[in-house]
């Protein structure tokens, strides 16, 4: 079985795939992200005393506006018309580690695993910019897609 690149074009060059003759379905896509921070900033974050507010209702909001703007941030995707973002938050006390989910939804002839990663970097990236200032060693990592649905491979799931 030989696979291609969706994004390259028989001469090699990169290209917008056209969507125009697939079926509009149901789609939906969750990924998930961690950020792992130092014992204070944790601490601090877990019980809302950071100096900057309320980071993960912050965070949450940055998520939730990064995905509806995937398309302007990833050059060969499509603008979706997105039903649903819900950007979730779980706090590892032990791993001093917070743990992003986000799902995303639209009815659309292209799936939305690119926007739920988004969402997922920015609120990510979000909570780093908010807990710099105490803590400059927080790590970003294990950002996948766990499941989709809908299209042609309706039902993909990692877990």
């Amino acid at each position: 079985m030989t696979e291609k690149l969706s994004h390259i074009n028989q001469e090699g060059e990169a290209h917008m795939v056209d969507v125009g003759d697939k079926i509009v379905t149901d789609r939906q896509a969750t990924a998930e992200g961690m950020i792992t921070l130092s014992r204070i900033a944790f601490d601090l974050l877990a019980a809302g005393n950071h100096k900057k507010g309320d980071v993960l209702s912050v965070a949450r909001i940055a998520g939730i506006m990064a995905a509806k703007r995937t398309a302007d941030l990833i050059p060969l995707c499509h603008t979706l018309p997105l039903s649903k973002v819900d950007v979730r938050f779980e706090l590892d006390e032990a791993k001093q580690q917070i743990v992003c989910q986000t799902t995303v939804r639209c009815s659309g002839r292209t799936g939305v695993e690119m926007e739920a990663l988004t969402a997922v970097q920015i609120a990510l990236l979000t909570i780093y910019d908010m807990c710099k200032a105490v803590d400059k060693s927080m790590v970003i990592g294990g950002v996948r897609v766990l499941e989709k649905s809908g299209g042609k491979s309706d039902g993909w799931c990692v877990r």
